[in-house]
């Protein structure tokens, strides 16, 4: 993933996305960066308007999947506030999480 935010960042820098400028962001960023893998973005990415992809991405592709609800269980008072607060955090997480995401494409 830390290779396509990197194209993303020269992309918004207004920087050609190729395999020198890949590698360099990588590399400040600390990221010992797999060459054969930068090559394949560089290659994938040269066909693609990134302005046009990201103007067409579905924005629901990064909420979270509802998740099967479990079988019923009987649980002490203790365990639900525990599942409460934990829950809570979740959402907490799971909320920074996107607006993280919302500033690379702001």
């Amino acid at each position: 993933m830390e290779y396509v935010y990197a194209a993303l960042l020269l992309h918004n820098a207004g920087k050609p996305i190729n395999e020198e400028n890949v590698t360099k962001l990588l590399s400040a960023a600390g990221i010992n960066a797999d060459q054969a893998r930068v090559k394949a973005l560089v290659a994938t990415l040269d066909e693609v308007n990134i302005d046009e992809a990201i103007k067409t991405a579905p924005i629901a592709m990064a909420a979270p999947v509802a998740a099967a609800a479990p079988a019923k269980v009987e649980e002490k008072p203790e365990a639900k506030k525990d599942e409460k607060k934990t829950e809570k955090e979740e959402k907490e997480k799971e909320e920074a999480a996107l607006e993280g995401l919302g500033a690379l494409f702001g």
